[in-house]
């Protein structure tokens, strides 16, 4: 199998697959998570180095703890410098020191196929990208589902509103039936003082409580909030609600300065659980 090896075990979490499962189940053990209503559909998840954001990621994957999905849809940005919208991995499977998983080459194809007839092109698979934080969440998944997942990786460029709807739309028609998870990977504020992170998170966060993909967009244009994954996560807010999802629930936000002590300039971390709740009998 062509296997794309890991770019930051090592640097971004323990290399050593014994430590990294353990610091792993840590974060998740650790994490308070409050009651989760109805079914879940999607995440919103950090994806910082793991000594940075892993207490956060910990409250996003706690909540799909058992779950048994046949696919998980990441989807995040691209931070490496390639001039296309969209991107996936060219490889046959993603590899991390807990084991490889097989990307869903069937799946790819078809996504790539109703980008290219809604907007006239579709994902760029690249070889050997460095991109962290797609590959960041895979250890996580590797922990908590309860059986062997395929994976179709996203890598999202462009920030606009048509493409991250597009590509919401297009993962939702060929998620359908399939029992999936969707993975929205970003991080927040980057590099504000404790106090204006704080803010600027808030108002962020407020757009993704409501379930409002297009707000998660407009504040960041506005300077009111931030997301480096904004599109990534807009998408997977769409496509989530085409899937049936009609709730979100905040389950964390900190800062890294909440680790290291420094809150001159820290970056934000947050936990998200995108559901499809239909009332009280959802809790039965």
């Amino acid at each position: 199998m062509d296997v794309r090896p890991s770019a930051i075990a090592g640097r971004w979490y323990p290399a050593d697959s014994e430590k990294l499962a353990a610091s792993v189940d840590g974060y998740i053990q650790e994490a308070d998570l409050p009651e989760i209503k109805g079914q879940v559909i999607a995440i919103m998840a950090p994806h910082a180095g793991h000594i940075y954001s892993g207490p956060v990621a910990g409250y996003a994957f706690s909540a799909v703890r058992g779950l048994q999905p046949d696919i998980v849809a990441i989807v995040s940005p691209m931070h490496q410098p390639y001039a296309q919208p969209l991107l996936t991995s060219a490889h046959q499977a993603y590899q991390t020191p807990l084991g490889s998983i097989p990307i869903d080459q069937e799946a790819v194809s078809e996504l790539n196929s109703a980008l290219e007839e809604d907007l006239g092109f579709g994902l760029t698979p690249v070889r050997n990208d460095a991109e962290h934080s797609l590959e960041i969440e895979i250890p996580f998944l590797q922990r908590v589902l309860r059986r062997e997942f395929r994976l179709l990786p996203v890598m999202v460029r462009d920030q606009t509103a048509k493409v991250g709807q597009v590509l919401g739309k297009s993962l939702a028609i060929i998620l359908a039936g399939k029992n999936p998870l969707l993975v929205a990977s970003t991080d927040l504020s980057h590099f504000y003082n404790q106090t204006q992170a704080v803010q600027l998170d808030s108002t962020m966060l407020d757009q993704v409580a409501s379930f409002n993909p297009m707000g998660v967009l407009q504040v960041e244009e506005q300077g009111k909030g931030f997301a480096c994954g904004r599109n990534a996560l807009a998408a997977v807010l769409w496509a989530a609600r085409d899937l049936g999802a009609n709730h979100v629930q905040i389950l964390k936000h900190a800062t890294s300065g909440d680790v290291t002590g420094d809150y001159s300039g820290v970056v934000g971390y947050a936990a998200a659980v995108v559901t499809r709740y239909m009332g009280e009998e959802d809790r039965n």
